[in-house]
């Protein structure tokens, strides 16, 4: 296939292909880790379509001197990017491609309509002295060939929200540089799930493991809805010491057909009152997740930063997934000199701290 490439598939090599993401979760299965499968829709689709359907040139014009502090402008042009991208006609033979791959994956998975997660993998996604990362959006429980379709859509479109221009602008990185791949992943029916550092990312301590942790999906911890049960684990003992948050709601798939086109996507759950104060894992999945970080830092050589779900439908330890990992890119003590004193701080400073704040940084 032209535009397809399946993560198994998906190496550093692909990397200008796959984007950052992809290219990771190709390195992990590979390595031995578990990981849902998924295929990936290349930047060569994306180019294709950006060029092919004309649209690079109005891009170009309505991003030349954009003042990106200027927030009310800032608006406007993001929604006009957005709305020439999302309007357009995709290819067909881009179209039969996702289509084919759909199918495949859902055969696979032995399911008719395979709920599917649809992230951005972009090309400049973490570099040692910016996060691309959470730039663009995502999109979960995704259900159907056409509605995976859209959401490809959506995802290259989100290469061009308000926080994403203002962040590139900010870094002096320039739009024509970035190119977006689209990973296509099975979800997970997520009984628990969060995010998991290997290193304590606040002191810089490598001796240790984090893990923030909430009931149904990862997202209501990457967006800080909640506060997490966070597990401190030591690499070398597997000792733990846990907080147990208080966990008043969920992130959960919504049931087929409850919205339009049955497309899924995910709804936020009430928890109920017996669950929101004791631990949604169990001493044997803490120090599960641990040893598959320990394995993810040795295979990177270097701290990472990784998603995690723990699924409903199989037995322990098969049912732990790494649903993504990258390195961390700011760590402890070492941030202190790059902290930017909040007087001498720009208005597109302010501006992607409130986006960030708002639950933007992932």
């Amino acid at each position: 296939m032209k535009y397809i490439l399946w993560f198994e598939d998906c190496d550093p090599d692909s990397f200008s292909l796959v984007g950052g993401k992809n290219a990771n979760l190709g390195v992990m299965m590979q390595a031995g880790i578990r990981v849902p499968p998924g295929f990936a829709v290349t930047t060569e689709a994306y180019k294709n379509f950006i060029l092919g359907r004309g649209l690079w040139e109005k891009i170009r014009l309505l991003l030349a001197n954009l003042d990106p502090q200027d927030i009310a402008v800032l608006g406007e042009i993001s929604a006009a990017v957005r709305h020439l991208i999302t309007s357009a006609e995709v290819p067909k033979a881009m179209v039969d491609e996702i289509h084919a791959s759909y199918q495949a994956l859902s055969e696979r998975c032995e399911m008719e309509d395979v709920p599917v997660a649809v992230r951005s993998s972009a090309t400049a996604e973490d570099l040692p002295r910016a996060s691309f990362a959470g730039q663009q959006d995502t999109y979960l429980w995704v259900r159907g060939a056409d509605a995976v379709v859209e959401s490809t859509l959506k995802c290259w479109a989100s290469l061009f929200t308000d926080r994403a221009i203002a962040y590139r602008a900010k870094m002096s990185f320039p739009a024509a540089k970035v190119k977006i791949s689209v990973g296509i992943q099975k979800m997970v029916n997520a009984r628990t799930a969060g995010i998991m550092f290997t290193v304590d990312p606040v002191i810089g301590d490598r001796s240790k493991i984090v893990i923030e942790a909430n009931w149904g999906l990862g997202e209501s911890i990457v967006q800080g809805m909640i506060a997490p049960d966070r597990y401190v684990v030591d690499k070398d003992t597997l000792d733990i010491k846990k907080e147990i948050g208080v966990k008043t709601r969920k992130v959960v798939p919504v049931e087929s057909g409850v919205l339009s086109l049955s497309k899924g996507g995910t709804t936020l759950e009430v928890v109920p009152p017996g669950e929101r104060h004791i631990s949604c894992l169990t001493r044997e999945e803490v120090q599960e997740l641990a040893e598959l970080a320990k394995a993810v830092e040795s295979h990177y050589k270097s701290p990472q930063d990784t998603e995690w779900a723990i699924d409903y439908d199989l037995a322990f330890p098969e049912n732990i997934f790494m649903l993504q990992s990258r390195p961390v890119t700011v760590m402890g003590p070492k941030i202190a000199d790059e902290y930017i004193k909040e007087e001498d701080k720009s208005t597109t400073d302010h501006i992607i701290d409130l986006m960030l704040k708002k639950g933007f940084g992932r």
